[in-house]
């Protein structure tokens, strides 16, 4: 009785593991089935795509930093150790560049309006020429006086030959402002010569670059990278012309700028002058003055004759 007492829970046993693994079985076939990101449910999901993203996010950086690094070892020039190896031809072209600066800050701040044809000198003369009584040199003179500038100069140069004839007040007025231009032109001058000079001289030391180069690499030793001195040579010998350009280019630019500004400034003050003319022409052979008798204030303008014009 013992012996099939056993038996028969061996068997129940048996009976029970194969029904649980009949209930089991076809469920761990499906999980089996699945995809692996669909095993675990929405947040594993979500779990992937932030270390996906992580993953992609450092390989990007460290795409980056290797990009970064090739740039890095890129070959790059030195200005500075390219000035330096220009040679003494360097300086001038430096001094040059210097000189157009200084010139061009000068030069833009004389050759403002103001400084040249001033309003108020334009306003108070056109006051004088405007009014109904008669046209007084002596209040003209003073007025240019009060208003120092190139125009006044001109105007000035014009009202000392009231009562001359017609032509030789012209050329007063002609004489005056051509040389009121050329001292407004003077420091411009000076842009020029720069742009002159300064290609001429980088030039010159490219020519003995070039001379250099070619004896050091002729007298290279045998086993030397003869091509390599060769184009080192070349591209130092370079710099001074290139620097030389740098300076010349602007220099004429603005040298050119100045030259157009000086003449549409003298433009006006010949305008300015031929509006005058008319009336300084009522005088012509009726009186003669002079700097001390358009400064003198205390006669009229009838009595500061000087003398008479002869015939």
């Amino acid at each position: 009785m013992r012996c099939s007492s056993g038996a028969a829970m061996r068997w129940i046993a048996w009976l029970v593991v194969g029904a649980a693994l009949a209930v089991v079985w076809p469920s761990a076939a499906r999980l089996a089935a699945q995809a692996p990101g669909d095993v675990g449910g929405p947040g594993d999901r979500a779990l992937d795509e932030r270390i996906d993203r992580a993953l992609d996010g450092a390989q990007e950086q460290d795409d980056e930093t290797k990009q970064a690094e090739a740039e890095d070892d890129q070959p790059s020039l030195n200005p500075v150790k390219l000035a330096r190896q220009g040679g003494w031809l360097m300086i001038p072209i430096i001094a040059l560049s210097v000189v157009v600066v200084i010139v061009a800050i000068e030069r833009a701040l004389a050759l403002r309006r103001s400084r040249v044809m001033p309003e108020e000198l334009i306003g108070a003369l056109g006051q004088l020429s405007a009014g109904e009584d008669r046209f007084d040199p002596r209040k003209a003179y003073r007025v240019c006086q009060q208003y120092p500038s190139a125009a006044a100069n001109v105007i000035r140069a014009m009202l000392l030959k009231v009562g001359r004839p017609h032509t030789e007040v012209e050329h007063a007025v002609a004489e005056a402002s051509d040389r009121e231009a050329t001292v407004l032109y003077g420091n411009v001058r000076w842009l020029t010569l720069s742009a002159a000079i300064s290609p001429l001289l980088g030039l010159l030391g490219t020519v003995q670059g070039m001379i250099m180069a070619f004896f050091f690499t002729a007298k290279a030793e045998v086993g030397q990278n003869k091509a390599t001195m060769l184009a080192e040579g070349i591209y130092t010998a370079l710099v001074t012309t290139f620097t030389g350009l740098c300076v010349a280019i602007p220099a004429i630019v603005i040298a050119h700028w100045f030259e157009g500004r000086i003449q549409s400034l003298f433009r006006e003050v010949d305008d300015l002058a031929g509006t005058l003319l008319p009336h300084v022409e009522r005088y012509e052979g009726k009186l003669r003055t002079n700097a001390k008798s358009l400064a003198d204030d205390g006669k009229p303008v009838e009595a500061t004759v000087v003398e008479k014009a002869r015939g």
